[in-house]
């Protein structure tokens, strides 16, 4: 074998060993997905999907920008074997190997569940429902489910209780009844036993609490800092014995919420909704309280007030009375500025 004849072989495999490790560092190491996007992209991988499943659905959305790189160390890692359910969260400028040892590994990225200013069980199904792998069909039958409730002590008009509005880290995957076993531990822990005792103190349970917190907060949803002494008022009623009389009852026994004013006739609607007609607490809550509406209830002004109106200036605030003449001057001041507004319903 020539001299020349080495050289020139050495040369070859030289520059065929640098092109394959340039390639092979291209393939595991340069930005392939993702490529000049500015958001990532949440791939959502479903129970017994497969490997055309996922690709198809980073296909799908445009994910990929070289897609033979991509199923070539796919197909090396062994990942159409591996293909686990979840959400991938894939930020841009990605490389293969950080994603498809992603997906192998089964690192899905948890779901941040933010839900508040919810007013209907079907609108928290459906702010839910649509967040996870159960679906808004699977949600909605098992708050419906008086088994399913009755797990956590409640019904199904009291269930939306067990919902508090704020921030949770979830993974998608999580079936509906480690969803609700979670929301319920979160509700343990708010209910804590000092919690519980304070409830107890002011002759309510803390579903009732959930209840009347749900009537404050749409009393009064604007102005936060007024929620306690509106609470206090309506405790003053329940303790008195006196119908509630709480004009949000009657828009949620209408289901409409766009009234701006209750007249006569609606007010004999026939519902146990309607604390006009009838004493005490409603059968469940109007509303998915806040915490602040519910810290509220519990520690609610100590007051001889047991009526109120919207504040004639329109602030946002009410106009609160001990006795029903005050009552009715009150009353006719707002009217009259409605009347001036032209606002009749």
């Amino acid at each position: 074998m020539s001299r020349n004849f080495k050289v020139g072989l050495f040369v070859t495999i030289a520059i065929l060993t640098t092109t394959f490790t340039f390639y092979f560092w291209q393939i595991f190491k340069t930005p392939n997905l993702q490529m000049d996007k500015q958001t990532s992209f949440a791939l959502l991988i479903p129970e017994k999907a497969t490997y055309k499943t996922v690709l198809d659905s980073l296909n799908k959305h445009d994910v990929i920008n070289d897609h033979i790189s991509f199923q070539f160390l796919a197909k090396l890692l062994n990942y159409p074997e591996k293909v686990k359910p979840g959400r991938y969260v894939i930020k841009p400028n990605s490389n293969n190997y950080e994603v498809v040892k992603k997906l192998s590994a089964g690192n899905q990225d948890a779901v941040k569940l933010t839900f508040n200013n919810i007013r209907l069980k079907e609108d928290l199904i459906t702010r839910i429902g649509s967040r996870f792998e159960f679906g808004e069909e699977g949600f909605r039958k098992a708050l419906n489910d008086p088994a399913v409730c009755n797990k956590y002590g409640l019904d199904t008009l009291t269930i939306v209780s067990m919902f508090l509005p704020n921030t949770y880290e979830i993974y998608w995957t999580t079936g509906t009844e480690k969803f609700l076993d979670r929301m319920h531990s979160e509700y343990k822990k708010y209910w804590n036993e000092e919690r519980t005792a304070k409830a107890k103190a002011i002759g309510l349970t803390p579903v009732q609490v959930s209840i009347l917190a749900s009537i404050v907060e749409e009393e009064q949803a604007r102005k936060v800092d007024e929620r306690a002494k509106v609470a206090g008022l309506y405790m003053n009623r329940l303790n008195a014995q006196m119908p509630l009389q709480a004009d949000p009852t009657i828009k949620f026994a209408l289901q409409d919420f766009a009234i701006k004013r209750i007249l006569n006739g609606q007010l004999l609607i026939k519902s146990p909704y309607n604390t006009y007609v009838n004493v005490g607490l409603p059968p469940g809550p109007i509303r998915v309280a806040d915490l602040n509406s519910l810290n509220a209830v519990l520690n609610y002004d100590k007051h001889d007030y047991v009526y109120m109106c919207a504040k004639a200036d329109l602030s946002g605030y009410h106009a609160f009375a001990t006795n029903y003449a005050d009552h009715l001057n009150n009353a006719r001041m707002y009217q009259a500025e409605l009347n001036r507004l032209k606002i009749m319903k």
